[in-house]
């Protein structure tokens, strides 16, 4: 599966791609929804709340005007790692060498340094409450599918979208490194930075504002049920994708 696959572009027009001009249309992108930094801190906080971080939105702010009361635990120091990472893509373009900086701004806490902003070199897999829910690709080809992953995302940014076009392929973008797995841990993080990241590539600063993280987080059960296409990395089936492209856009309703 190569991200710049247009195979399910007409379904995706017809069940939800249609609709995308006009979401955007009507979604508040206005200062008055919230500040463009107040915003960035949302979408680090419920990122990280997929993840199992346990400081909600409300609890952050608070931390953040009492900060001189509150001793920064672990958890808090995750989501600043995050803010910063959201800060730096933000203000930079999106390729290879900016992603991984993103990733070893973000994973501190996560990862002892050798391992932060770096590929990984052990096989991983994700575990539910049942066992083993998916194994992820082998260490060793790693690289090589990052290598033609950022070959696509240059492609695609180098190429002429159209907005629907652009949700679609940034919610590919998202799916597809979750399946690679490209890190020893980080990955939910980077997926859903580098899906928005595109989206503001492409079509303007004003999309960082969009808030995904929070709709993923609040359909939780949904983002992992149709994000699951397979065991295995080999035994991936795109073709029940819909589900989970459909995800992004509407988060804008």
């Amino acid at each position: 599966m190569r991200i710049t696959e247009r195979k399910y572009l007409d379904i995706y027009k017809e069940e939800i791609g249609n609709e995308i001009s006009s979401l955007i249309k009507n979604f508040d992108f206005s200062e008055n929804s919230g500040g463009f930094e107040y915003l960035t801190k949302s979408s680090a906080v419920y990122s990280s709340n997929i993840e199992g971080n346990s400081i909600d939105l409300n609890s952050y702010m608070n931390y953040e005007m009492n900060k001189d009361k509150f001793k920064a635990g672990k958890e808090i120091e995750e989501i600043e790692d995050l803010i910063e990472a959201y800060g730096f893509a933000q203000n930079n373009r999106l390729n290879e060498k900016n992603f991984l900086n993103c990733h070893k701004i973000f994973s501190d806490t996560l990862l002892i340094r050798s391992k932060r902003g770096k590929y990984r070199i052990e096989q991983v897999g994700v575990f539910g409450k049942s066992g083993l829910a998916y194994m992820a690709i082998e260490s060793e080809f790693v690289e090589k599918e990052m290598k033609m992953f950022f070959q696509d995302i240059n492609e695609l940014i180098s190429t002429d979208l159209n907005e629907t076009e652009v949700f679609y392929f940034a919610s590919l973008i998202h799916l597809r490194l979750a399946h690679i797995h490209p890190f020893r841990d980080g990955n939910g993080r980077a997926a859903r930075l580098i899906e928005k990241w595109f989206v503001a590539e492409k079509l303007g600063r004003d999309f960082w504002k969009m808030p995904s993280e929070e709709y993923y987080r609040k359909n939780q059960a949904k983002y992992y049920e149709t994000i699951n296409l397979g065991v295995n990395f080999y035994e991936l089936n795109y073709d029940e994708c819909i589900g989970f492209l459909k995800m992004l856009p509407n988060c804008l309703k």
